[in-house]
This record gives C-alpha cells, structure tokens and sequence, in this order.
C-alpha cells in the first residue's frame, strides 16, 4: 500500500446518504456453485426490494468479469483478486447508502471472509445459495459445465477446482426444494427480523 495515499473525508458522509434514501444500507452476498441459482434469485430480490421502494445496486458476477475484472482469470490468485475488487466496490455502494447484492460464486471461505472484513461485518450478510452439483449440472444455463466436462474450460468450480461450502452462512437457501419466489421471500423475511 501506497504510504504516501491519505484518505480524504467529504462533507456528505455514509449515515447522511442512507438518512436520505431511509434505509439501512447493507451488501447481501450471495455465494454458491454455477447453476445454482443465485443470479435468478439475486433478480427476484432486487426487484422485490425496488417494489418496496429501496435504492439496491445488483453486482452480478460475469457482468463484473466483463468490466472491471475482464483482466482476470480463474487461477486461485485470480479469483482471490476478483472477490476483493467485488468486496472494495460493494463497500463503496454501502457508503453511498444502498442495499448491494453481490453475486458471486466466491468459491474460497477466506476469500468470502476477507471480503466481509471489507465491508464490514455488521454490513455483510452471507447467502448460501445450494443445489447439488449434479442438479447444477442438470440445469446448466450456460452450457459451462458439459464444457468444462468435456475439458474446454479449465478451473471450473466443482469440477476441476474446489468450492468451499459456508460453514455458518447468516441464510442457507436449498435451490432444490425452493422455488426463487419462496427463496426471495426467506431473504425478505431475514431481512425484517434484522429490522432492516
């Protein structure tokens, strides 16, 4: 780090941004396999929360890929590249007052963590978005997995690089017994007994 960089305050602070949108601002981050179903869900949410008018950003994992980190690649160092970057913006969303849902696979327990030491850990709520692998591999929306398969795709997680499961994640959503509006409404109603 730069010792020469020395942060500068402005004027309109974080708690002044969220007074004026009247909400708790806070970065809901999904994690789980490709296919599971967490950019469905993240969607569903997003559009639920603005039916309820609240100011939300959607942080979408290939969308990111295709700007900020399209020089990144699936190696492990990577991937613990592309969550921070992912975690540095969604605390910059937080401070200008919005409701964030990241998206992500965040494959790597640590790397999830040191992204909620980013943000903050009062500010950080981890959704587990589960599917077996082989019901993922059923669904396969993109077409990753029969390519990754078929050894097309190199670092695939679940297949050919690991995927480390949240061992106490704040909500565990089991894709194949929710449907997305049932597993939007379980994120709402954590949300609500949180009080925010």
């Amino acid at each position: 780090m730069n010792t020469d960089l020395v942060f500068h305050p402005t004027a309109v602070t974080p708690s002044v941004r969220a007074a004026a949108k009247a909400q708790t601002p806070i970065v809901i981050w999904f994690t789980g396999l490709s296919g599971a179903g967490k950019s469905t869900i993240a969607n569903g949410l997003e559009q639920a929360l603005l039916g309820k008018s609240r100011h939300t950003f959607l942080l979408d994992g290939d969308n990111v890929r295709l700007g900020l980190c399209r020089d990144l690649g699936f190696s492990d160092q990577d991937r613990e590249e592309n969550i921070r970057r992912i975690a540095e913006v969604s605390k910059l969303f937080l401070d200008a007052g919005l409701i964030t849902i990241a998206s992500f696979i965040s494959p790597f327990r640590q790397d999830r963590s040191i992204a909620r030491d980013i943000i903050g850990r009062d500010s950080f709520i981890e959704v587990f978005i589960d599917a077996p692998l082989l019901e993922c591999e059923k669904r396969d929306p993109k077409g990753l997995y029969k390519k990754a398969r078929a050894g097309f795709i190199k670092n695939f997680t679940g297949i050919d690089s690991l995927y480390e499961e949240p061992l106490s994640p704040d909500i565990h959503i089991d894709t194949f017994k929710n449907n997305i509006e049932q597993s939007v409404q379980i994120i709402l109603d954590h949300l609500e007994q949180r009080g925010l």
